[in-house]
């Protein structure tokens, strides 16, 4: 059962109380509805919220009502006592406006539906990290897993021999993801090279999130970001190839097309 607020409740009563008084004085006569008619009806539009136009509609069809039987007579009462008396047409009633359905009613208020209820369903435009992105990773980590393990069994990589500590290497090299620093250590002092160069680059990629903003997945939106990873990644890629292949014995620059290759994977 729809419980009814208070307010509309007292409204309807007020409504129907001035609908009983209207018809009250409708059955009275035009003296009784004449006298009271201009107080009553300033009170009742003063009161109510009913638009002027229907308050004008239903004063018309109120006066038309209440006022029929007079008019009908006046042509008898102008004709004199020798004349004929003509009897008007009788004038069709009005119609009220009815609704659907043949019902007569009013429209309260409008009710905006954010006021009564709460509205949830707003657009969201993230995802959560599981299942979406763990799952992901998953699988590709169980798919490099997989690569690896099958390259192994097809390519041959055999360990070095024994070292030898009577004998060194010449050239000695570090391991080729280490051969950018080694290559540095012979341009700059040790400090600079192992130290400063390598914070500086780290601490710029740290920063490049922050700096770069930008969350369009577009390489064209993204020319901040891409510029230092592409400075980061060809800087270093130089120095391990030149560490890789032109350097030889005493660590010396070579052309490997003229010394031959000092580089063992």
């Amino acid at each position: 059962m729809v419980e009814i607020p208070e307010h509309l409740r007292k409204r309807a009563e007020e409504a129907r109380a001035k609908a009983e008084a209207a018809k009250a004085a409708a059955a009275g006569g035009p003296a009784a509805a004449g006298s009271g008619d201009g107080a009553s009806e300033a009170q009742q539009q003063a009161a109510s919220k009913i638009p002027p136009h229907l308050l004008e509609r239903s004063k018309a069809a109120r006066a038309q009502a209440a006022g029929g039987a007079p008019e009908a007579e006046a042509p008898a009462a102008a004709a004199g006592g020798g004349g004929v008396a003509v009897a008007a047409p009788p004038t069709a009633p009005e119609m009220p406006a009815t609704g659907p359905g043949g019902h007569t009613q009013r429209l309260l208020t409008v009710v905006k539906s954010g006021s009564i209820q709460d509205v949830k369903s707003k657009p969201q435009d993230k995802v959560h990290v599981w299942p979406h992105l763990l799952v992901v990773e998953f699988v590709a980590s169980l798919f490099i897993t997989a690569f690896t393990l099958i390259f192994s069994i097809f390519v041959n990589a055999p360990l070095l021999e024994l070292a030898n500590y009577n004998q060194t290497p010449n050239p000695s090299k570090a391991p080729w993801y280490f051969l950018g620093l080694q290559e540095l250590l012979t341009m700059f002092h040790p400090m600079v090279a192992g130290v400063t160069i390598p914070g500086i680059g780290l601490l710029a990629l740290m920063l490049a999130p922050y700096i770069d903003r930008n969350p369009s997945k577009k390489p064209e939106d993204r020319k901040f970001a891409i510029s230092l990873m592409t400075i980061h990644l060809m800087f270093w890629a130089v120095l391990v190839i030149i560490g890789s292949f032109f350097r030889g014995p005493g660590f010396n620059f070579v052309f490997p097309w003229e010394a031959g290759l000092f580089f063992e994977l």
